[in-house]
């Protein structure tokens, strides 16, 4: 006979947390904290964890991003005004994909995300690049770095890139700037 969560010994004290009115997102947060699943704290407190964990077994993917624990915080600061550009910034600061933030809110980050393609090393590891990003990282000027960059012919662009990326992934994507070309 299973026990109910809440006399289960490793989640009984959050749910006292709930009993004695603690509001539930200061309950989601120490369940975090102590590196359990947030979602513990909506489960029906008279019913087993083994019971309800197999019910919340593949619903993750379902969970629409402005519901889901990892990104609900960036859709906040979107609401509040933030712009898009440090809501960006904020997710990779974080390891995550940027490019939730331009995502629909109510779908799931699964049914949304692109699959990642593999189209060669990091730009930073690139082999065609790569002592470009070790001057970067020597504190040399990127105005001294853009020009040899240009003096080997490469794409001065990278400077503008995510290090992180692959070249290709990218190059794809930036659009052309400066003035046109003459004929």
């Amino acid at each position: 006979n299973p026990i109910p969560i809440r006399n289960d010994p490793e989640f009984k004290k959050y749910f006292k947390m709930l009993k004695v009115g603690m509001p539930i997102d200061t309950v989601r947060q120490a369940l975090e904290r102590d590196g359990k699943d947030p979602a513990i704290a909506d489960f029906d407190p008279d019913k087993s964890y083994a019971s309800q964990a197999k019910e919340e077994e593949g619903t993750a993917e379902d969970v629409p991003l402005k519901d889901d624990p990892n990104y609900k915080k960036f859709f906040k600061m979107l609401t509040m005004g933030i712009p898009e550009g440090a809501v960006r910034q904020a997710l990779q600061k974080e390891g995550k994909d940027p490019d939730v933030a331009t995502m629909d809110p109510n779908k799931s980050y699964a049914s949304q995300a692109k699959p990642k393609v593999e189209d060669g090393p990091p730009l930073k590891d690139d082999p065609e690049y790569v002592k470009f990003f070790k001057m970067l990282k020597m504190m040399i000027p990127e105005g001294a770095v853009r020009q040899a960059i240009q003096k080997e012919g490469k794409d001065v662009s990278i400077l503008e890139m995510d290090p992180n990326k692959s070249y290709a992934s990218q190059k794809s994507t930036q659009k052309e700037v400066g003035p046109p070309l003459k004929d």
